[in-house]
């Protein structure tokens, strides 16, 4: 499976964008999809998750009741709809996979990863 993250840019605090992630190669309708972001000199850490269904849903406590993931298996593609965007929210932004039919979450055994996409918060 191979993953395209997209979606990114610049934008002001308070401004919404909405992040897509991309799969090809096979049918990705059974894996379950994670999105992680790395702000400049701080590791990579996991934001949202969902699962294949659509219906489990993870989130950090820093996105809760800002973002959204939700997934079109029509389309193999994933999103992260982000509101109320805040300088903090700087970063390059990941999605990954695993084909798992299960809950998904911060300790999940990726598999795949896309390359990142910017999301740069001004203030």
């Amino acid at each position: 499976v191979q993953l395209q993250a997209s979606g990114g840019g610049l934008v002001q605090a308070g401004d919404s964008l909405t992040l897509s992630c991309a799969a090809s190669g096979r049918d990705a309708s059974n894996y379950g999809v994670g999105w992680f972001r790395q702000a400049p000199g701080e590791e990579r850490v996991f934001v949202a998750g969902i699962g294949w269904r659509g219906t489990s849903l993870y989130y950090v406590d820093s996105v809760k009741g800002r973002f959204t993931i939700s997934r079109d298996n029509t389309k193999n593609t994933v999103f992260l709809q982000m509101n109320s965007l805040k300088p903090e929210d700087t970063a390059v932004y990941y999605c990954a996979a695993v084909e798992y039919l299960g809950t998904v979450g911060p300790n999940t055994r990726w598999t795949y990863w896309g390359q990142g996409t910017l999301v740069t918060v001004s203030s």
